[in-house]
């Protein structure tokens, strides 16, 4: 069955529109399945923090078929042969870590993209391609579809958003605020002001360049806000961290009713 390699949100974004996402750290296409049937609009795999591969990648999006959510991945690095392979797997998009400055998001870019605009290599047997069935559908229609995000973890990256923004291809610039905070000196502590400030100038200069700005929020009331304040592109949970916290806060619930068990 060939399908049209589309990228809606990547639609929905160019229109102004905001979009609801998650985290898949587990590597699990269980709960890929579970977090697509809710209706997410993209889901992002976790290749940097998340301890799964290529294979574990692909039977998460083979559980994700039949949604209407897109799968995104994490890179582990700003790498083109990792980034080659995970594009090779099927993926809609692709946040590369670490982006620091020009160099960094052209090399991202690049890594992306089929040549001319690229140094993408080129099958058709992998599975984006329809395993030798459907190149004639991806191939012309993959460096315009693919969304490419620009991670903003570091004050380098911060004091460099600027000229990362203006490299063409890169579709969003995505503030990772514990790194950020880290890189600044104050460890996973985000909410310090100095972290604030960096943070206000990236949005202030991202929303003056009509780009793209997405980040994570801890909660509904902060996601809440995010998108009032102009965010498109909102992590709002976790397969891991969320699941983590439920049987955290029931546990406590048993124990204070029923202390003595």
């Amino acid at each position: 069955m060939k399908q049209v390699f589309e990228n809606r949100v990547k639609r929905m974004l160019k229109e102004g529109k905001r979009t609801a996402g998650a985290w898949l750290h587990l590597c699990s296409p269980f709960s890929a399945e579970i977090m697509s049937r809710a209706g997410f609009d993209w889901l992002m795999i976790d290749m940097e923090h998340g301890p799964g591969d290529v294979l574990m990648l692909i039977s998460q999006l083979q559980a994700m078929n039949g949604s209407d959510t897109l799968p995104f991945v994490r890179a582990p690095w700003n790498d083109f042969v990792a980034i080659k392979r995970i594009l090779d797997a099927g993926v809609y998009g692709v946040m590369i870590p670490y982006v620091n400055g020009k160099g960094d998001a052209e090399a991202a870019v690049k890594a992306c993209k089929y040549p001319p605009q690229g140094i993408r290599g080129i099958a058709g047997s992998p599975r984006a391609a329809g395993y030798g069935q459907g190149g004639k559908d991806y191939f012309p229609r993959a460096n315009d579809e693919i969304l490419i995000i620009a991670q903003i973890e570091t004050a380098q990256a911060a004091s460099n958003i600027e000229e990362i923004m203006e490299v063409p291809g890169v579709d969003v610039v995505f503030i990772g605020p514990m790194d950020l905070a880290t890189s600044m000196g104050y460890l996973g502590n985000p909410n310090h002001p100095e972290v604030q400030n960096a943070i206000a100038v990236v949005e202030r200069k991202a929303f003056k360049a009509k780009k793209v700005l997405g980040t994570i929020s801890g909660s509904w009331e902060q996601a809440r806000e995010l998108y009032g304040r102009g965010y498109r592109l909102i992590m709002l949970m976790s397969d891991s961290v969320s699941l983590a916290k439920l049987a955290s806060d029931t546990v406590a619930k048993f124990r204070e009713i029923f202390p003595e068990g």
